[in-house]
């Protein structure tokens, strides 16, 4: 039996963990094992993790974390304060040296001093998601594996894509897997040496799964009868619900019948809610947190718009493909890749006039509106052949 290794940095409920847990279903475990290594036990979808997977966590990462995630100079600064000379200096001279040369392989290299190589020696080992670079560092140094594979989820012209650690380490990966073609030109674009290396791998969907799924819960639970919009994804501005907010706002202002409703959660949801406060449309825009089922509200929508200000290759407007509800998508890297503009849906610019104006295109012209939907009722979508691509590694 062949084993496989999965790394991430844990199971909150986002695109990429959903994307990770259906390929892992895909896997056959019979000819398969499959371990799941994560830095924190931590996220919604842990619970959905099938009993097949082994799944371990790096416990050394509680102390690293905040190495990671505060700003390394002023934790340096605290630890000489508090008399913690050796640790202070050894950061402040590590992160100086990583900072000095554009690449943090030095600065990771000090965290993981103390981390021992894992035991177990895996058939392909794969840094998924999470902290991209450490894990990255991590799956190349503290990994026993024949192959490894690096997975790319992220636009890398809009997130702090590392470009000279990327250089340094991405070739060291036997395949580099990306979610789009687009992300697959954007990524050869910046690093020409990879060109042989870097293949698509789109997120593995099944409708037939999902379209049951949409079956197991009841979904709205009002009594509206009039436009029901949705959008789901993570409450950050790079998901770009604020700009439904406004665009709803001049909707409700034309006197359209309509309810934007919101499944999710993240660090916006304060400031959206003041937002939806201050435009007085706290009837009309419903924040419904994060469910781990969407799909009920994904089937009963009318419209459902995916308003990302960028995106690897975004899971949910595959989803929603799944249904036929028009629908909106801004035009992030990928999306013209799932949605053919005015056949299966409309792609705008990503901006509060273009989701306003696609919106109100959908509302007043009810044979775009029914021409969309018969398409979407007959297109086929399914990746589920794309594990193919990673049983080839092996």
């Amino acid at each position: 039996m062949k084993k496989i290794l999965f790394m991430c940095i844990n199971m909150n409920i986002g695109g990429t963990e959903k994307a990770l847990l259906n390929m892992v279903n895909q896997i056959d475990n019979n000819k398969y094992e499959i371990t799941l290594v994560m830095l924190e036990k931590y996220g919604g979808f842990l619970r959905q993790i099938p009993s097949f997977i082994k799944v371990l966590y790096i416990n050394e990462y509680k102390y690293m974390e905040p190495f990671i995630k505060e700003p390394p100079q002023l934790l340096a600064k605290k630890l000489i304060k508090d008399k913690s000379y050796i640790k202070g200096f050894g950061t402040l001279i590590n992160y100086s040296i990583s900072k000095f040369s554009n690449d943090l392989s030095y600065y990771y290299r000090y965290l993981l001093r103390n981390v021992k190589l894992m035991e177990d020696e895996y058939d392909l080992a794969v840094a998924y998601a999470g902290p991209m670079d450490f894990i990255t560092y991590f799956i190349l140094n503290k990994v026993k594996a024949k192959r490894k594979a690096q997975w790319i989820h992220f636009d890398v012209t809009k997130i702090g894509f590392n470009k000279k650690f990327a250089e340094k380490n991405y070739k060291k990966f036997d395949k580099i897997f990306v979610v789009s073609e687009e992300g697959r030109e954007k990524l050869i674009n910046l690093i020409p040496d990879l060109n042989n290396k870097v293949e698509v791998f789109f997120n593995i969907m099944s409708c037939n799964l999902i379209e049951n799924m949409s079956k197991n819960e009841k979904g709205f639970n009002d009594s509206f009868n009039g436009v029901r919009i949705l959008t789901v994804g993570r409450l950050s501005r790079e998901k770009g619900q604020d700009l439904t907010i406004n665009a709803l706002a001049r909707l409700k202002n034309d006197g359209y019948n309509i309810k934007w409703y919101c499944i999710g959660d993240g660090h916006e949801k304060d400031n959206y809610k003041q937002i939806i406060k201050n435009l007085n449309i706290e009837n009309d825009y419903i924040l419904l947190g994060p469910k781990l089922n969407p799909y009920p509200f994904m089937k009963q929508c009318d419209i459902y718009v995916q308003p990302s200000r960028h995106e690897g290759y975004c899971i949910t407007l595959g989803e929603a493909r799944c249904f036929d509800n028009p629908i909106v998508t801004t035009n992030f890297t990928g999306a013209n890749e799932q949605i053919k503009n005015e056949i299966t849906g409309l792609v705008c610019n990503i901006s509060e006039d273009g989701i306003y104006n696609a919106i109100k295109r959908l509302l007043d012209e009810k044979d775009l509106f029914n021409r969309i939907k018969n398409n979407l009722n007959t297109e086929v979508i399914d990746s589920t052949n794309e594990i193919r691509k990673l049983y080839k590694l092996m």
